[in-house]
């Protein structure tokens, strides 16, 4: 019983955790994204036999969505054959199960850390779901080859229990589309599960590896920049104090500057996208050209060299450079005459992290005219 406690207050425990940080919701760059995993490995349900022999295959496959970096939730169904048996008469036996799951996952490598990006994570897990077993018919072949054994038994074709489980995980980068995982969990199951009746809960102990794809990302948008306010105070003068003499200023005199201007503004993409919400740097990007009303500017597209080919990567970075100029000419009204365009593909990478070599980055010149006191 000391072994589900403790089960239970690893439950309990992840609970309270997600209770505190499901609003933290700006901790790194990914904010949210869903996933789809399979694994397999290993199983062994604890028992009076030797160890080594009640280890058998499992698989088992989950869909899930983090909500926050840090905490997400899993529906997992994972099921095959287990085993147990009688160590004094050396005689094993196999059943076949499946267990289902909600899991409450705490990624807890973005808790403590402030990073976007790790090579590593390590995911504590715990959940609570519903476990079948049946088939238990090589157990009635034990017990006519030994009739001496005593031990009670459930004989329920369909043994249907609860299922209690905490783990642990270490999953590869989580910004990546697709990640491999390495997860150990215990599970807390009905004494029925392996049909010897001992008033107390069976253990079943589960090491898995696993491929997960992941989508429908979200990033966090940066905080827009607060410009303050200055409130102009005028001061009033007292009935009692004669007003001040007028001075008249001489206004000075002006002339006219002209000031060049350059601008840089880069736009970055998901992994084989050509669309992109970007804005702000396109209101800019706007505002660059009319305040500048001889300024051309030059919209460059590129693709990152680590995913597809390079005539995949030339048409993705034609379609996400074209069609950041059509916005500018359709949304923001830019004579088309005024912007080149150009894809470099992924011959080109301006960046040296691979990710941000899916962007398209605009260049501007041009100048105006300012008026300015002369000394």
């Amino acid at each position: 019983m000391k072994y589900k406690r403790l089960l239970t207050t690893t439950v309990l425990s992840l609970l309270v955790v997600f209770a505190v940080t499901a609003q933290d919701e700006n901790r790194g760059k990914l904010k949210s994204y869903s996933f789809i995993e399979v694994q397999g490995g290993g199983q062994m349900t604890y028992t009076n036999f030797v160890k080594k022999d009640l280890v058998t295959p499992t698989a088992a496959i989950s869909i899930g969505h983090y909500f926050t970096p840090v905490v997400g939730l899993r529906l997992h169904a994972n099921g095959g054959k287990a085993k147990s048996g009688y160590r004094s008469y050396d005689a094993d036996y196999k059943w076949k199960y499946v267990t289902g799951d909600l899991d409450l996952l705490l990624n807890v490598t973005n808790l403590f850390s402030s990073k976007p990006n790790h090579l590593l994570n390590l995911v504590l897990l715990g959940g609570f779901g519903v476990n079948r077993a049946w088939d238990n018919n090589e157990l009635k072949d034990v017990l006519a080859t030994y009739p001496s054994i005593q031990t009670p038994l459930a004989w329920n074709k369909n043994r249907l229990s609860h299922n209690l489980r905490a783990g642990a995980r270490l999953e590869t980068n989580v910004t990546k589309p697709v990640g491999l995982s390495l997860e150990v969990n215990a599970n807390s199951v009905d004494d029925r599960f392996n049909s010897k009746m001992h008033n107390d809960d069976d253990w079943q102990w589960t090491a898995m590896l696993g491929l997960s794809v992941r989508f429908g990302k979200k990033y966090v948008k940066p905080a827009p920049v607060a410009i303050p306010v200055v409130e102009e105070v005028v001061e009033t003068a007292s009935a009692e104090v004669a007003p001040a003499p007028v001075v008249v200023e001489e206004k000075p005199k002006l002339v006219t500057v002209t000031v060049p201007e350059k601008m840089h503004e880069e736009i970055f993409y998901v992994i084989a996208k050509s669309d992109a919400a970007a804005s702000a740097e396109l209101e800019r990007v706007q505002s660059f050209m009319k305040r500048n009303p001889n300024a051309t500017v030059s919209v460059v597209g590129y693709a990152d060299k680590g995913t597809g080919s390079v005539t995949i990567n030339q048409r993705i970075s034609e379609q996400r450079a074209n069609k950041v100029a059509q916005r500018l000419v359709d949304e923001y009204g830019i004579s088309r005459d005024r912007i080149s365009v150009d894809a470099k593909g992924d011959t080109v990478q301006p960046f040296a992290e691979n990710d941000k070599n899916r962007c398209v980055i605009i260049e501007g010149e041009g100048s105006h005219t300012e008026n300015h006191e002369q000394k």
